[in-house]
């Protein structure tokens, strides 16, 4: 019975110790399928409108567009509609951030206990992150619906005032009613990330803490804390981007009104854009997001990289 002669390629490769080895030209090749997509859908599209800040394009066929060079970010900056936004973007992610961290971080801890039904609590804590953005949006919309709403008909049973407030359409209470729903729809990830890290920390450390006479306080701040410090930077960093960047949940609920009181940046540009056809003054806000969200990268990336030569 006579032996096939194997291929010269694979003879070298299984010397070597390894597998059949790719040269760089054949491992390139091999990733231009999924190339393709994300330069034709994702590159291109991020190259064209940060060029496009820098010009005055405008919507409609035909119509001529000219480099202006800085002119957009120059009406930016004196734009009282755009800075009013941009405030209350940092308001709605630093707050939705904050608060959802909180909640998440106490749930994670309450469901890494031993707890009869814990596997139930654990999948309703997914609702939240598997439903639509959209579809949470119109849910939460009728919860504060004025006339028929569950939260009025609660605060009209109980006797207790702002039974006829419209809540998404008063100016003190559309921010705050907004922001409830932002920590409600993204709590879920943050939850299970922090449960992650939680089920992570080794049990001996805590034995250890009690045996010494540690405090349940005092083994929270001293051992569950620092250990979770990489998962807590990371989450909230994700976090924070993806609030700031959130359309679709706010318009649902009001639009930006009432009178821009819960305009985001991206509802700003998407009103620029798309209601009046300022194309160039939407994408040059673009690129002022694209700034503050490559700042807050670099800020993670530097601490991370700090934690790691330390």
């Amino acid at each position: 019975m006579s032996a096939v002669p194997e291929p010269r390629r694979l003879l070298r490769s299984r010397r070597g110790g390894g597998g059949a080895a790719l040269s760089s030209r054949e491992a390139l090749f091999l990733l231009i399928p999924a190339l393709l997509p994300i330069l034709a859908l994702s590159v291109a599209p991020l190259v064209r409108g940060i060029y496009l800040g820098f010009t005055d394009s405008r919507a409609g066929l035909g119509v001529p567009t000219h480099f202006i060079g800085i002119d957009n970010f120059r009406a930016l900056v004196h734009d009282s509609l755009f800075v009013n936004s941009f405030k209350i973007g940092l308001i709605w992610a630093t707050s939705v951030t904050f608060i959802q961290f909180c909640l998440a971080l106490g749930l994670a801890l309450l469901l890494s206990q031993p707890l009869h039904g814990r596997w139930l609590a654990r999948s309703l804590a997914l609702v939240p992150w598997a439903m639509p953005s959209v579809i949470t949006a119109i849910m939460w919309k009728l919860f504060f619906q004025p006339q028929a709403g569950v939260l009025n008909e609660l605060l009209y049973r109980a006797h207790l005032p702002g039974s006829n407030i419209d809540w998404l359409s008063n100016f003190g209470w559309a921010l705050p009613a907004v922001i409830l729903v932002g920590v409600w729809a993204g709590m879920p990830q943050t939850t299970v990330a922090l449960l992650a890290g939680v089920q992570s920390i080794q049990d001996e450390l805590h034995e250890a803490a009690a045996v010494d006479g540690a405090s349940t306080l005092r083994r929270f701040f001293t051992i569950t804390l620092p250990q979770l410090r990489p998962v807590i930077i990371a989450i909230t960093t994700l976090d924070l981007i993806w609030n700031f960047n959130s359309f679709g949940l706010v318009w649902v609920l009001t639009q930006g009104g009432p009178g821009h009181s819960t305009e985001l940046p991206m509802l700003f540009a998407y009103n620029s854009a798309f209601k009046y056809g300022e194309f160039g003054y939407a994408s040059a806000l673009g690129d002022a997001m694209v700034v503050v969200i490559a700042f807050v990268l670099i800020f993670y990336l530097w601490g991370r990289l700090k934690e790691t030569t330390a």
